[in-house]
């Protein structure tokens, strides 16, 4: 099997260290910098996008792939995903089966051994599966503070005006490897429900990316949540485990069936340590 691109790189963790973006100067932030073409002039005085009653401080991290760099600051967009206590039981019963087999595994995020937490069936839903995860709608980049608004603001024009009521339904299990085969993934794929409208936010985005000189997503996105992680590139054994266990549940049954679905409840951005809803559904 072909290798598949996840979007992570290599680290367990992305947390930056930088400070706040609104108290570094902006002359500090301009050397090496490659000009980019002026933003609409809508955007030239947009609106106070971090001003404190839209922040909140990540829960989670994500990994970087590139270099730290003074002045910049990591770009990830992406749908969060809870997930409900009843759907936590049918994932945990698979992940014990999985794990059983493949020790290697850890829980992404957490790094928690797999195997160690499938011994408590409390700790595995809450420490395993009772964080919240993401589908990326970009590739995670880095940015320059002066970039911020006006990628921000562009975001929200685009994604703002498309369809909101829909959900997103979890249909089959799937392996990913990272760009330089460090990693593998074992993951929650989106192939019916959902895939139309995640699939037009990703254009969207891509959009974005490309007027900001950014390098912009896979050709052919798979939109997936990482449940767990393994050093190495075990792609092959890992997804033989995946698709025996996937037969054994699917006997009877219809292999399109949903694992689980939950509702689109919007979309966020993360600029360093902190995000900002790029728009957000009230009643999900």
């Amino acid at each position: 099997m072909d290798a598949l691109k996840a979007c992570y790189g290599d680290g367990s963790s992305d947390s930056d260290t930088e400070s706040d973006p609104s108290t570094i100067p902006a002359s500090a932030c301009s050397k090496e910098l490659t000009p980019l073409p002026p933003p609409p002039i809508s955007l030239l005085d947009p609106p106070n996008i971090f001003g404190a009653q839209d922040l909140q401080i990540g829960q989670t991290t994500r990994v970087r792939s590139f270099p730290h760099v003074n002045g910049n600051y990591a770009f990830h967009i992406y749908i969060p995903i809870n997930i409900s206590p009843p759907s936590m039981k049918v994932l945990a019963a698979f992940l014990k089966k999985v794990s059983s087999q493949e020790p290697s595994l850890n829980v992404v995020d957490v790094d928690a051994p797999l195997n160690i937490l499938c011994k408590n069936d409390e700790k595995l839903e809450q420490v395993a599966l009772g964080r919240e995860f993401h589908i990326s709608l970009g590739r995670t980049v880095p940015i320059r503070v002066h970039q911020i608004d006006s990628m921000v603001s562009m975001l929200k024009q685009k994604l703002q005006t498309q369809h909101h009521n829909y959900w997103i339904d979890f249909n089959k299990w799937e392996v990913f490897v990272n760009d330089d085969h460090t990693r593998t993934f074992l993951s929650l794929e989106v192939v019916q429900g959902g895939l139309v409208e995640i699939t037009k936010q990703i254009e969207a985005v891509n959009t974005v990316y490309k007027l900001h000189n950014l390098p912009e997503f896979y050709k052919d996105p798979r939109p997936h949540i990482s449940i767990a992680w393994a050093p190495g590139d075990i792609t092959n054994s890992l997804k033989k485990v995946v698709d025996d266990e996937m037969n054994k549940c699917a006997v009877g049954k219809s292999l399109k069936k949903c694992i689980f679905n939950c509702k689109f409840k919007g979309i966020e951005c993360k600029v360093g340590k902190k995000t900002c809803w790029i728009c957000k559904i009230s009643d999900a």
